[in-house]
Protein backbone atom coordinates (compact mmCIF):
# COMPACT_ATOMS: atom_id res chain seq x y z
CA UNK A 1 0.00 0.00 0.00
CA UNK A 2 3.00 2.01 0.66
CA UNK A 3 4.01 2.10 -2.78
CA UNK A 4 0.51 3.27 -4.09
CA UNK A 5 0.61 6.49 -1.91
CA UNK A 6 4.36 7.17 -3.12
CA UNK A 7 3.00 6.83 -6.66
CA UNK A 8 0.29 9.40 -5.49
CA UNK A 9 2.93 11.93 -3.84
CA UNK A 10 5.07 11.27 -7.05
CA UNK A 11 1.61 12.40 -9.06
CA UNK A 12 1.14 15.30 -7.18
CA UNK A 13 4.35 16.49 -7.55
CA UNK A 14 4.55 16.29 -11.35
CA UNK A 15 0.74 17.83 -11.62
CA UNK A 16 1.57 20.81 -9.11
CA UNK A 17 4.55 21.45 -11.26
CA UNK A 18 2.59 21.58 -14.52
CA UNK A 19 0.01 23.73 -13.09
CA UNK A 20 2.17 25.99 -11.50
CA UNK A 21 4.21 26.24 -14.51
CA UNK A 22 1.14 27.15 -16.93
CA UNK A 23 -0.33 29.87 -13.78
CA UNK A 24 3.19 31.37 -13.92
CA UNK A 25 2.80 33.63 -17.02
CA UNK A 26 -0.91 34.64 -15.38
CA UNK A 27 -0.62 38.90 -14.40
CA UNK A 28 -1.05 39.68 -11.01
CA UNK A 29 -5.33 40.58 -12.56
CA UNK A 30 -5.41 37.26 -13.84
CA UNK A 31 -4.75 35.23 -10.79
CA UNK A 32 -6.93 37.07 -8.63
CA UNK A 33 -9.65 36.99 -10.84
CA UNK A 34 -12.73 35.41 -9.79
CA UNK A 35 -13.93 33.06 -12.49
CA UNK A 36 -16.47 30.63 -10.15
CA UNK A 37 -14.50 27.83 -9.06
CA UNK A 38 -15.14 27.33 -4.93
CA UNK A 39 -12.50 29.48 -4.04
CA UNK A 40 -13.36 32.51 -6.65
CA UNK A 41 -9.93 33.13 -8.02
CA UNK A 42 -6.81 30.56 -9.30
CA UNK A 43 -4.65 32.63 -6.58
CA UNK A 44 -7.71 31.86 -3.82
CA UNK A 45 -7.73 27.99 -5.13
CA UNK A 46 -4.05 27.33 -4.57
CA UNK A 47 -3.75 28.64 -1.05
CA UNK A 48 -6.85 26.02 -0.61
CA UNK A 49 -4.80 22.99 -1.66
CA UNK A 50 -1.69 24.31 0.13
CA UNK A 51 -3.83 24.82 3.21
CA UNK A 52 -5.61 21.82 3.46
CA UNK A 53 -2.26 19.58 2.60
CA UNK A 54 -0.72 21.92 5.74
CA UNK A 55 -3.57 21.13 7.86
CA UNK A 56 -3.70 17.50 7.13
CA UNK A 57 0.18 16.87 7.22
CA UNK A 58 0.20 18.78 10.72
CA UNK A 59 -2.80 16.47 11.82
CA UNK A 60 -0.76 13.19 10.86
CA UNK A 61 2.36 14.27 11.91
CA UNK A 62 2.19 16.95 14.59
CA UNK A 63 4.32 18.93 12.88
CA UNK A 64 4.74 22.53 10.49
CA UNK A 65 2.49 25.18 10.04
CA UNK A 66 -1.32 24.92 11.40
CA UNK A 67 -3.88 26.96 9.43
CA UNK A 68 -7.06 27.83 10.87
CA UNK A 69 -9.20 28.09 8.11
CA UNK A 70 -9.63 26.68 4.72
CA UNK A 71 -10.07 30.07 2.51
CA UNK A 72 -6.99 31.63 4.74
CA UNK A 73 -4.56 33.42 2.25
CA UNK A 74 -1.08 32.35 2.87
CA UNK A 75 0.40 33.83 -0.12
CA UNK A 76 -0.75 36.95 -1.81
CA UNK A 77 1.55 36.80 -4.54
CA UNK A 78 2.64 34.10 -6.51
CA UNK A 79 6.59 33.00 -6.29
CA UNK A 80 6.05 32.85 -2.40
CA UNK A 81 3.36 30.46 -2.93
CA UNK A 82 5.05 28.22 -5.69
CA UNK A 83 7.71 27.61 -3.75
CA UNK A 84 6.14 27.07 -0.40
CA UNK A 85 3.81 24.48 -2.72
CA UNK A 86 7.38 22.88 -4.14
CA UNK A 87 8.22 22.68 -0.53
CA UNK A 88 5.03 21.00 1.18
CA UNK A 89 5.07 18.66 -2.19
CA UNK A 90 8.77 17.45 -1.08
CA UNK A 91 7.24 17.00 2.86
CA UNK A 92 4.48 14.95 1.60
CA UNK A 93 6.74 12.66 -0.51
CA UNK A 94 8.89 12.61 2.73
CA UNK A 95 6.38 11.79 5.11
CA UNK A 96 4.81 8.71 2.81
CA UNK A 97 8.32 7.65 2.43
CA UNK A 98 8.92 7.31 6.22
CA UNK A 99 5.87 4.97 6.67
CA UNK A 100 5.04 1.42 7.04
CA UNK A 101 2.90 -0.59 6.07
CA UNK A 102 1.84 -1.03 9.87
CA UNK A 103 1.62 2.96 10.03
CA UNK A 104 -0.58 3.07 7.28
CA UNK A 105 -3.60 0.66 9.00
CA UNK A 106 -2.91 2.69 11.99
CA UNK A 107 -5.95 5.14 13.68
CA UNK A 108 -5.49 8.69 14.87
CA UNK A 109 -7.32 10.95 16.33
CA UNK A 110 -8.09 14.80 15.25
CA UNK A 111 -10.22 17.74 15.90
CA UNK A 112 -11.67 19.53 12.43
CA UNK A 113 -10.57 23.38 12.50
CA UNK A 114 -12.76 25.58 14.83
CA UNK A 115 -14.04 22.30 16.19
CA UNK A 116 -13.51 20.52 19.50
CA UNK A 117 -15.34 17.04 18.52
CA UNK A 118 -12.80 14.34 18.10
CA UNK A 119 -12.37 11.93 14.99
CA UNK A 120 -10.55 8.79 14.82
CA UNK A 121 -9.57 7.99 11.05
CA UNK A 122 -7.24 5.06 9.64
CA UNK A 123 -4.33 7.11 8.14
CA UNK A 124 -4.44 5.22 4.90
CA UNK A 125 -7.96 6.29 4.32
CA UNK A 126 -6.46 9.81 5.05
CA UNK A 127 -4.27 9.89 2.88
CA UNK A 128 -6.42 8.70 0.46
CA UNK A 129 -8.69 11.72 0.93
CA UNK A 130 -5.47 14.45 0.64
CA UNK A 131 -4.40 13.22 -2.77
CA UNK A 132 -8.25 12.68 -4.08
CA UNK A 133 -8.39 16.42 -2.37
CA UNK A 134 -5.78 17.89 -4.59
CA UNK A 135 -6.67 16.29 -7.56
CA UNK A 136 -10.37 17.39 -7.21
CA UNK A 137 -8.88 21.18 -6.77
CA UNK A 138 -6.09 21.10 -9.57
CA UNK A 139 -9.43 20.64 -11.58
CA UNK A 140 -11.24 23.69 -10.51
CA UNK A 141 -7.70 25.38 -11.14
CA UNK A 142 -7.34 23.61 -14.49
CA UNK A 143 -10.79 24.94 -15.64
CA UNK A 144 -9.46 28.61 -14.10
CA UNK A 145 -6.70 28.59 -16.49
CA UNK A 146 -9.34 27.87 -18.87
CA UNK A 147 -12.00 30.57 -18.33
CA UNK A 148 -8.59 32.86 -18.63
CA UNK A 149 -8.14 31.59 -22.19
CA UNK A 150 -5.09 29.39 -21.39
CA UNK A 151 -4.41 26.18 -23.19
CA UNK A 152 -5.40 23.20 -21.70
CA UNK A 153 -3.17 21.04 -19.34
CA UNK A 154 -2.77 17.14 -19.82
CA UNK A 155 -2.90 16.01 -15.61
CA UNK A 156 -4.05 12.62 -15.84
CA UNK A 157 -2.51 9.99 -13.81
CA UNK A 158 -1.67 7.81 -16.61
CA UNK A 159 0.16 10.67 -18.53
CA UNK A 160 2.33 10.66 -15.36
CA UNK A 161 2.64 7.27 -14.92
CA UNK A 162 3.95 7.20 -18.85
CA UNK A 163 5.57 9.75 -18.94
CA UNK A 164 7.83 8.70 -15.80
CA UNK A 165 8.80 5.41 -17.35
CA UNK A 166 8.42 3.59 -13.95
CA UNK A 167 6.41 0.45 -13.36
CA UNK A 168 5.17 1.67 -9.40
CA UNK A 169 3.44 -2.14 -8.53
Amino acid sequence: MRDHFEMFAAYNSWANGILYEAASGLTPEELRADKGAFFGSLLNTLNHILVADRVWLHRLTGEGMLPTALDQTLYGDFEPLWQARREEDARISAYVASLTEAMLAETFTFSPIGKTERINQKRGVTLSHVFNHQTHHRGQAHATLTALGKPSLTLDLIYFLRSEGKVWF
